[in-house]
């Protein structure tokens, strides 16, 4: 890669207009909002394990009943929204959200878990592909700014569920999940007017845009779907990873190190909240430098923290997992809007493409984890885990994005 930057190659088309930050910061929100109702299922886990008595393996099939239902439909919704935009599916998925809540609130069979956890996935099926279009057609052409934003409000959502489980879950029960679905009567509200933006105005900000990218890639034959492919392989080496700590790091620090419940989801919050810091660094550092500098620093610097992490003491346990999540996180912005550029006139396909993606690997990962985790213990997660980042060398192949010049 030269010193130009791929982003000074794939200049914003003129068309595309200001930033509207208005808009992307109210999908930003209805992202925390989603996203730290549905992280409550997994900060919930150690009450679920033991008032119901399941095995780790259980636990990981509720996580991939969740994310499957998520990660089959995200990319179909996407694919869909890019032929049919509809704007007023995005408050429908927040009442798939409430849907989900109120089932599990009152779930005491295993079944009934499985079943809210699939609603509560179709709820992220929908909002996920067509928020993220949202986020594109307010971009303004800055896209890697616009997806951090848009992402980073998911990230302190989720890092937001665990410290809202261990104040309020913790404390009143599995039936306090349903005073959290109210919250997503606001998300409802405050898409509606969002849906009301994107059919008068994101629809035709985005053929603007489009417009721009209708130039054609400087790119060999097939290098597209393999540039596309490189960045899914990046995606499982990630999301498998983050599995491991979202579903199974307060059990690990529980059996490692002795501590309480409230304790080891505190470590998780901060965990969560390094991942966030992550988000909204990544996409406005792509932005200026190069998405590939982006990708190339989370991978070299991740894999000597995952090597270390197995053999850490407690002190430098909680540093070292802050590190991880935030050059984890980095990268995600990066990897969207790389991908994005790649297949051009696509923005919901691939967006469903790689959230779903993402999804159904961390639900997968947290299967076979939690299997691994009944078979030979907690801690032999973290050992082979600690491997995986080392897939991520693979971005050495992606190719430089640049347009043909036009005569």
């Amino acid at each position: 890669m030269t010193a130009e930057t791929d982003q000074a190659r794939i200049a914003p088309a003129p068309a595309a207009a200001d930033t509207v930050f208005g808009v992307i910061l109210a999908i930003s929100f209805c992202h925390l909002l989603n996203d730290m109702m549905q992280s409550l299922l997994p900060a919930i886990y150690p009450n679920l394990k033991t008032g119901l008595h399941l095995s780790f393996a259980q636990i990981g099939l509720i996580t991939l009943a969740y994310q499957v239902t998520a990660s089959i439909l995200q990319p179909l919704i996407g694919l869909y929204a890019d032929k049919r935009p509809t704007p007023m599916a995005l408050p429908g998925g927040a009442l798939f959200t409430l849907a989900g809540l109120v089932v599990l609130s009152m779930a005491h069979s295993y079944g009934l878990l499985l079943v809210g956890a699939s609603i509560l996935g179709m709820g992220s099926s929908v909002f996920h592909p067509e928020s993220s279009r949202v986020a594109r057609m307010a971009a303004g052409g800055r896209h890697g700014l616009a997806q951090s934003l848009f992402q980073v409000g998911g990230n302190a959502g989720s890092a937001l569920g665990p410290l809202a489980a261990a104040i309020v879950v913790v404390r009143y029960g599995q039936s306090s999940l349903a005073f959290f679905a109210l919250l997503a009567l606001l998300s409802c509200a405050i898409l509606w007017n969002v849906g009301q933006w994107y059919r008068h105005h994101g629809l035709a900000r985005l053929a603007a845009g489009g417009a721009g990218q209708a130039a054609h890639l400087d790119l060999p034959r097939g290098a597209a779907a393999k540039g596309i492919a490189i960045l899914l392989a990046l995606i499982f080496s990630k999301y498998v990873y983050l599995a491991s700590l979202t579903s199974y790091f307060t059990f690990y620090l529980i059996h490692r190190f002795g501590l309480s419940v409230e304790a080891a989801q505190f470590h998780l919050f901060a965990f969560l909240g390094a991942v966030a810091v992550g988000t909204v660094l990544g996409g406005p550092v792509g932005d200026r430098i190069g998405r590939k500098y982006v990708i190339w620093a989370s991978i070299l610097g991740v894999l000597p923290l995952t090597l270390l992490l197995p053999h850490a003491s407690l002190f430098w346990t909680g540093p070292l997992s802050v590190l991880i999540g935030l050059l984890l996180a980095s990268a995600f912005p990066a990897i969207v809007v790389y991908a994005q550029e790649l297949a051009p006139g696509r923005v919901g396909m691939i967006s469903g493409l790689f959230f779903g993606f993402s999804f159904g690997m961390g639900g997968l990962g947290a299967a076979v984890l939690g299997e691994l985790a009944d078979r030979a213990g907690i801690e032999t997660v973290y050992q082979v885990c600690a491997f995986l980042p080392a897939i991520g060398l693979l971005a050495g192949l992606l190719p430089d994005l640049r347009r043909r010049a036009t005569p």
